[in-house]
């Protein structure tokens, strides 16, 4: 028997999934928090603070997580982080230098949206890896 089939299951709270969605489910909560205007400000503080634990969690599992995968599923995450990065400088560059060029509509192209498109372009990267070594 192997080292790998003798280990044990994962435990519920170490899986990476859970930590990140209750992160965005208190980034919701958040925002929602934000949005009002009656809210006192300690709790627009703590509110916006919130979420932090739980990415940490989500780090550290996802860390934990990638520690424990083979070779190939190793280089596949890489370098679909590595699109993602550049994707992402690419994104906030192009956005830097067109606010210089023209006025923006801040509901559309602020840093509080265009963060959404951080994960599209890591699951794009995934996506393109895994095709890449298939």
């Amino acid at each position: 028997m192997s080292a790998k089939s003798a280990a044990k299951p994962t435990p519920l709270l170490a899986h990476p999934l859970l930590w990140t969605g209750t992160w965005f489910a208190a980034w919701v909560g958040a925002r929602a928090v934000l949005e009002s205007t009656t809210v006192p400000v300690w709790a627009r503080v703590a509110a916006a603070l919130a979420p932090v634990p739980l990415a940490t969690m989500a780090l550290l599992t996802t860390i934990r997580g990638a520690r424990e995968m083979d070779e190939l599923e190793r280089r596949i995450q890489l370098e679909a982080l590595a699109i993602a990065f550049i994707l992402a400088l690419l994104l906030i560059m192009t956005l830097g230098l067109m606010e210089l060029a023209i006025t923006l509509n801040r509901d559309d192209w602020s840093y509080r949206h265009v963060w959404a498109m951080l994960p599209m372009f890591y699951f794009g990267g995934v996506v393109w890896a895994r095709k890449r070594y298939s």
